[in-house]
């Protein structure tokens, strides 16, 4: 499918502006729909990214020097979204993430050849080859991530993060020719070994690497408020959104305290929670089970109750996550329909636990997902959540931009921002379910305190591994997997509730200032795609009222 264009001067300059973006990035062009990408893998070479850093800056001056005269209002959102996206780059620039981080180099070379297998665009002919082409690929992205990885730099924690997932790379890479028609088998399996081989060399140079790493994960309070200032748009920093997320902390645990003295007369809330997980699946594929019906009971719920307008054809697939995921991300995830290919369904991935994992760590994060527990998580990664959003974003004629450009603080947000909602229009049915959510959303709060202490540097892994433990509900095992992440992937861990407390204030101005319905208000931010909080409300409110007049 050809990617949208229009006939104005800014059309052209939005078009070139993807066009270097994606080749910068040819996964996320695949992720998108634009085919055109899939037999590449990045060139992540030292000179490489340097010219990249080159172009980023030239485009930077080049979207500044626009004027607002010039353009019309959906036009200067664009923009400034991309003036956002390539500020908050130039905000972490001297972070140098590509000399710290193997996920860059292992983790873009294994979602690049799943997505293309996860979505099946093309012919089978022409997907074995792209497939086999971005694995003959993957050993160049490889030495390139051996070349640059800087034991100076890097943290010898996030190195040993990534171990699990190179590892399961090169299982991977061995067995990915059995999801292809035979006929295509030899070519794709040749280029597999190779791969695999890759992979095994990349994680020894790895673990060498993390045997002698002195580098550290917290990017210190300057670059954390440049991301929200100038990525995100958002008015506060590091400090006062780690306070935001205290209040909100204390706020839910007086709720969860109520809950829990109707539940068993007393207000020990843990207590609940703990009887709440100990009901937990036997085995994941019960587990997946139970996720396939509470995601069908959520969809039936929000069009009973007219929550929002499902667009014609969606479809979301709930499966197993992938085998070379499983070490590193202990929690269910969703990946999009692609944006501009205007079909394909949706994956909700349920966290399995790693193969050959000990029963005692295939026990706990069942317990994280337990019967009561997997409703909120459905509604967050299916319906109305991060499912019903995507599948209006691909429903639509989205601008090119906002199909390649966007923020988490939006995207997660709104997953959250749903829990609360379905709460609100009852949904979850027994108040053990309600004090699951409630709970989740305690995580949320407690990530905003801990990701904010890490990366402010007051705050170390064990201490947040103790805190995520005992602040929350979560195992040892999950929670350390959430910390680790929460270093790799600076800010994320607070875009949840962040971005859902600026949803439902969007929310209450809306109501007040009588625009419409409550599944008008859904369907119009959707729609907007998956931009900032601050160019939503721009889009919501403000351009609408500027093209009305």
């Amino acid at each position: 499918m050809p990617l949208p264009s229009g006939p104005r001067p800014f059309d052209a300059l939005a078009a070139q502006l993807v066009s270097d973006t994606l080749e910068a990035a040819p996964t996320l062009g695949t992720a998108v729909g634009l085919t055109e990408y899939d037999e590449l893998l990045p060139d992540m070479s030292a000179d490489a990214i340097a010219a990249r850093e080159r172009r980023e800056d030239a485009w930077l001056a080049r979207l500044d020097a626009l004027s607002d005269a010039e353009l019309l209002a959906e036009e200067r959102v664009d923009r400034d979204l991309a003036r956002m996206r390539l500020r908050g780059a130039l905000a972490m620039r001297d972070w140098v993430d590509w000399r710290r981080n193997p996920d860059a180099y292992a983790g873009t070379a294994l979602q690049g050849v799943f997505g293309l297998l996860l979505h099946r665009l093309r012919p089978d002919a022409e997907l074995a080859a792209a497939v086999a082409a971005r694995l003959r690929a993957v050993p160049r992205l490889l030495e390139q991530g051996a070349a640059n990885l800087d034991p100076g730099l890097a943290a010898p924690e996030l190195l040993r993060r990534s171990l699990g997932m190179i590892r399961a790379g090169a299982a991977y890479a061995r067995t990915v020719a059995g999801e292809l028609p035979e006929a295509y088998r030899p070519a794709v399996a040749e280029a597999g070994e190779a791969a695999a081989v890759a992979f095994e060399r990349f994680g020894a140079v790895v673990a060498g690497l993390a045997d002698r790493a002195t580098g550290g994960w917290a990017i210190g309070e300057e670059r954390y408020d440049a991301l929200l200032h100038q990525a995100e748009g958002l008015g506060y920093g590091a400090r006062e959104m780690r306070a935001k997320g205290q209040a909100a902390y204390d706020e839910i645990v007086a709720d969860m305290r109520a809950l829990t003295r109707g539940l068993r007369g007393d207000d020990d809330w843990r207590a609940a929670v703990e009887t709440i997980n100990e009901d937990a699946p036997e085995t994941p594929q019960e587990m997946l089970e139970l996720y396939r019906a509470a995601t069908a009971a959520a969809r039936k719920f929000c069009v009973e109750r007219g929550l929002v307008t499902m667009p014609a054809g969606e479809r979301c697939e709930v499966v197993p996550s992938a085998p070379f995921n499983r070490a590193m991300l202990a929690v269910a995830h969703y990946v999009a329909p692609p944006a501009f290919a205007g079909r394909g369904a949706g994956h909700f991935f349920v966290p399995y636990p790693p193969d050959g994992a000990p029963a005692q760590q295939v026990r706990q994060r069942l317990m994280t997902n337990s019967r009561q527990g997997l409703w909120a998580i459905a509604v967050h990664e299916a319906y109305p959540g991060h499912h019903w959003h995507f599948a209006t974003v691909a429903a639509s004629r989205l601008r090119p931009l906002r199909g390649v450009l966007g923020s988490t603080y939006f995207v997660e947000g709104w997953g959250l921002y749903t829990e609360e909602l379905m709460r609100e229009q009852g949904f979850y049915a027994t108040p053990q379910q309600e004090l699951a959510q409630r709970d989740m959303r305690l995580f949320r709060a407690s990530r905003i305190v801990v990701d904010t202490s890490l990366h402010l540097g007051e705050m170390t892994i064990e201490q947040a591994v103790e805190h995520m433990s005992t602040k929350s509900s979560l195992s040892p095992e999950t929670a350390r997997a959430e910390v680790l992440r929460y270093c790799a992937w600076p800010t994320q861990a607070s875009s949840y509730l962040t971005g859902a407390l600026e949803i439902r204030r969007m929310r209450d101005r809306w109501q007040d200032e009588g625009r419409g319905s409550l599944r008008e208000f859904h369907d119009s931010v959707a729609a907007s795609g998956r931009m900032p909080i601050s160019l939503v409300e721009r889009t919501v409110f403000d351009d609408a009222e500027e093209a009305a007049a």
